[in-house]
């Protein structure tokens, strides 16, 4: 009896033996199936794997952050001390402390609102310059990113640009020296203004976002730069998160604000100026590259005059190439009766005031990607309206604000930016009707009866004006409390040019060749005489944007003062020239969808091979090549 019993037992071990060693092979299969991906840490943060010594290295980047978060809506709020108040603005509740019973936080649970990465206050030792490991961290490419040739190039469905080929390129180079010889003999006060550069991005690339931060760091006098905040839009790209905030934490004088909802440019950067506390506020895209030098000239202006809205010289970032190209002549910003900004060359009156080549240029309006101003007077003149959504016209109404109520807009000559400008804008950041919301609000504050203008050359605006207004109310009393003049002393004072931009143009849109099904699309050179067009897919690039108006001109929406023209038989944009006699710019646009060449009889033509693009003139005989459709064509209405 005893003996069977401890038989039973023996069996029984035997049983839970073989079943343990049954579950450690299992185990064993799948771990060897499934491995841990490599580059990857335990929080989940991205690693590199690989990466060219050129590029960058891996950092080793410290877990504990300290950070100010806005608590569950049912606590008590306080202001943060030290914050400058916001007049007539909402996002004044966006930045809070918490004032907890037990003077203590809990990191641990999650929360509403917004949150601030602050960085180390220790920073790493630098290495010696030329050590390759002294090179920013760069992303490597993901699996499956190599752009093969002759493809589209990855990336530019996402973010507009060639995204393949910007990881590649180190977050840290040299660019050109552009600089007027003039720029390079100033010399600058030791007692200028600090600067607060503010950055706000959503689904940014890695490569460019970092690549604008370290080229602010690398150009920018410590001395002046106070600070550098970013504005994480939320975003919802892996390597945004906590390998950003990781990285970030590294570099002296660099903030990370995160919001866990969408705010837009607009919001976001006012968000941004909430924390600033830098005498002068710099609002920059967030891909951008800065020339040396480009701070203290603007730092200069506005130490002598703080009602000044001032700008860079913007240059061109290739987004195929990412090339840098600079403008050699002067521009100007200046916008038409759609509120739609643009170019032009600075005219001959306002070349006449300026005493020299490096000289500030009084500008309409200024461009959006890199704008300055002294903290203070950005505050108390109504900062950026917070009632516009999203992005887009925010530029315009702080710069005709700017001219109404007494300041002035100036790009200055020795400061210089590149930005890279988009093939186009990626669904993520279209929102047209967005854009044109903002652009109705600034014709009811601030165009008064020239707003009709504005209404007739924009059918959607006339028909969402119809349909509702905008609540404008704290806008006006802003107009009215800061004594700003009406509209018609910007025409006549500032930008005159505006008063004989009034026709209405026939036709506008993409130039569609129902032949080839292609679309005319203007393609920018170095020099106006050195751009072209061609035959690309249609898509919503501004460079695909044509108008076709009743002095028989076609010009070009993205740059307003080119026409069509004619030279060796092949159609090209030409500064307009305003002829009304025997021009080589007048066009007949007929109802059958031939374009004629007035000067000439003959028709404008699609290249039918496929290696010819180019627009031809060629004699009409109505084949398909020859019939052209505009997008939208535009007839008289009563408002």
């Amino acid at each position: 009896m005893f003996l069977r019993k401890k038989c039973r037992y023996g069996s029984r071990k035997l049983q839970f033996l073989l079943l343990f060693l049954m579950l450690g092979f299992l185990l064993l299969m799948v771990t060897t199936l499934n491995p841990p991906p490599s580059n990857q840490s335990k929080e989940g943060t991205f690693q590199p794997v690989e990466f060219n010594p050129r590029e960058g290295y891996q950092m080793d980047f410290v877990e504990t952050q300290e950070m100010l978060e806005a608590q569950e809506e049912s606590q008590q709020y306080y202001p943060l001390d030290g914050l400058s108040p916001f007049i007539s603005l909402r996002e004044d509740e966006l930045i809070m402390a918490v004032v907890s019973p037990t003077g203590k936080r809990n990191h641990s649970k999650a929360r509403k609102g917004y949150r601030m990465v602050k960085q180390q206050s220790r920073r790493p030792e630098r290495k010696a310059e030329g050590d390759p490991e002294s090179q920013p961290l760069s992303l490597p490419l993901q699996d499956g990113q190599g752009a093969a040739a002759g493809k589209r190039p990855l990336g530019l469905d996402t973010h507009g640009f060639n995204e393949v080929l910007s990881e590649r390129i180190a977050l840290r180079r040299d660019l050109p020296e552009v600089r007027h010889p003039l720029c390079l003999q100033q010399k600058y006060d030791s007692s200028l203004p600090t600067a607060s550069v503010i950055i706000c991005f959503h689904d940014e690339a890695w490569s460019t976002l970092l690549r604008t931060v370290h080229s602010i760091m690398d150009t920018a006098p410590k001395a002046f730069l106070k600070d550098i905040i970013l504005v994480d839009d939320l975003s919802q790209q892996g390597p945004l998160k906590s390998a950003l905030s990781e990285y970030i934490s590294k570099l002296d004088g660099v903030k990370l604000i995160r919001s866990n909802k969408r705010l837009g440019v607009i919001r976001g950067r006012m968000l941004g100026a909430a924390r600033a506390t830098g005498d002068v506020l710099i609002f920059m895209d967030s891909h951008c590259e800065c020339q040396k030098g480009w701070l203290e000239p603007l730092l200069a202006r506005l130490s002598s005059n703080r009602n000044s809205v001032v700008s860079p010289v913007i240059d061109v970032i290739d987004w195929k190439t990412f090339q840098y190209y600079h403008s050699v002549g002067l521009h100007r910003g200046v916008f038409d009766w759609k509120l739609d900004f643009h170019w032009e060359a600075v005219p001959e009156h306002e070349e006449k005031v300026r005493q020299s080549p490096i000289s500030p240029i009084r500008s309409p309006v200024v461009a959006g990607a890199v704008v300055a101003m002294d903290r203070h007077y950005f505050q108390n003149t109504g900062a950026y309206d917070s009632d516009m959504t999203m992005w887009g016209a925010e530029n315009l109404e702080l710069s005709i604000r700017t001219w109404l109520c007494g300041g002035s807009v100036e790009i200055i000559p020795c400061s210089r930016v590149g930005h890279v400008y988009r093939n186009h804008f990626p669904r993520a950041f279209s929102y047209e009707e967005a854009i044109v919301r903002n652009k109705i609000r600034i014709a009811e504050t601030w165009l008064g009866s020239f707003k009709e203008n504005f209404y007739k050359h924009d059918t959607v605006a006339f028909l969402i004006s119809k349909a509702e207004k905008p609540d404008c109310t704290e806008r006006l009393q802003l107009q009215k409390r800061l004594g700003c003049r009406n509209f018609q002393w910007f025409v006549s004072n500032v930008y005159p040019e505006l008063s004989q931009l009034g026709d209405t143009p026939r036709f506008s849109g993409k130039l569609y060749s129902t032949g080839v099904g292609f679309c005319a699309d203007y393609r920018p050179g170095r020099a106006t005489a050195e751009g072209s067009i061609e035959l690309s897919p249609c898509s919503d690039s501004l460079t695909q944007h044509f108008e076709y108006n009743s002095v028989k001109e076609i010009r070009l929406g993205s740059a307003p003062l080119l026409c069509f023209d004619v030279r060796h038989g092949k159609v090209i944009p030409q500064n307009c020239t305003k002829e009304t006699d025997s021009s080589n710019q007048h066009w007949d646009v007929q109802e059958n969808g031939m374009i004629v060449h007035v000067l000439s009889g003959k028709c404008i033509e699609a290249a039918k091979s496929e290696d010819e693009k180019d627009l031809f003139l060629c004699a009409c005989n109505k084949n398909a090549n020859q019939v052209w459709q505009f997008e939208r064509s535009h007839g008289l209405r009563q408002r």
